[in-house]
């Protein structure tokens, strides 16, 4: 197995400094009691926004290298959208890194809570005019649990006349929601892959094996303390209960 790549190693050490990584007894939403928790809203620091930006736009760069467009459409995309709340400053500051660092210039747009009835009005920011064909937007995600944030972007986008061609996302929990009527373990990724029209759609900065494969390399330098080794066979056997395979 490949080490972890550096940009991946900064961003959960700076993560776990900050206290947006926790490792511990979690109960999710779900009612499943999970060893590890992650808050994006704690990344609040310029040091760690910095690290999260290059992290999304290194992600967006690696997806947008395949050659074939019909399967990783991230190769051509105008937008980057960040839905209310936190992902208005994901997507900014994943523009600025796109642009300062890869040569990639993309708008960026977000929505309102509630829409404005003043000035320029509406519900989304930033939104460009004056093109009839459509925008193609790649929204950008933290930590999806239900795809409900994920999903209510992608019509708010097509009520503006623009077309989600992925989204990216901060961490992949890599855990079923739901069994389908085949029996079959299905994610919150897998149905909106499927709700964007196939495998691909979605790429993630972290997965949760990165995770594990972050603790495992402490481990094996001797670095760990002795709750993250603790945690990292919880997280193991977390996986093997709620996991699901992805690419």
């Amino acid at each position: 197995m490949s080490s972890l790549e550096s940009y991946k190693k900064q961003l959960l050490e700076q993560a776990a400094q900050v206290g947006a990584l926790k490792f511990g007894n979690f109960t999710l939403k779900s009612g499943r009691k999970s060893p590890y928790f992650f808050n994006a809203g704690l990344m609040s620091d310029g040091t760690i926004l910095h690290t999260v930006a290059q992290a999304y736009a290194a992600t967006l760069c690696a997806a947008a290298s395949d050659d074939d467009p019909t399967v990783n459409p991230f190769a051509d995309f105008d937008i980057l959208f960040g839905p209310a709340y936190k992902g208005i400053s994901l997507a900014a500051c994943t523009a600025l890194v796109l642009s300062s660092m890869h040569g990639r210039d993309v708008k960026f747009a977000y929505d309102r809570k509630e829409a404005k009835d003043h000035g320029e009005g509406g519900s989304v920011v930033g939104w460009p005019s004056g093109r009839n064909e459509k925008w193609r937007v790649v929204i950008v995600d933290d930590v999806m649990t239900t795809g409900l944030a994920a999903s209510s972007a992608i019509k708010l986008v097509a009520r503006q006349g623009g077309e989600v061609v992925g989204v990216v996302q901060l961490l992949d929990r890599e855990e079923f929601s739901e069994i389908d009527d085949q029996g079959c373990k299905v994610s919150s990724v897998m149905k909106l892959e499927s709700l964007l029209g196939g495998k691909g759609k979605v790429r993630s900065v972290l997965k949760m094996r990165d995770l594990v494969q972050w603790l495992e390399e402490k481990e094996a330098q001797g670095e760990t303390t002795e709750e993250e080794k603790r945690c990292l066979q919880a997280m193991r056997e977390y996986r093997d209960t709620y996991g699901v395979s992805s690419a």
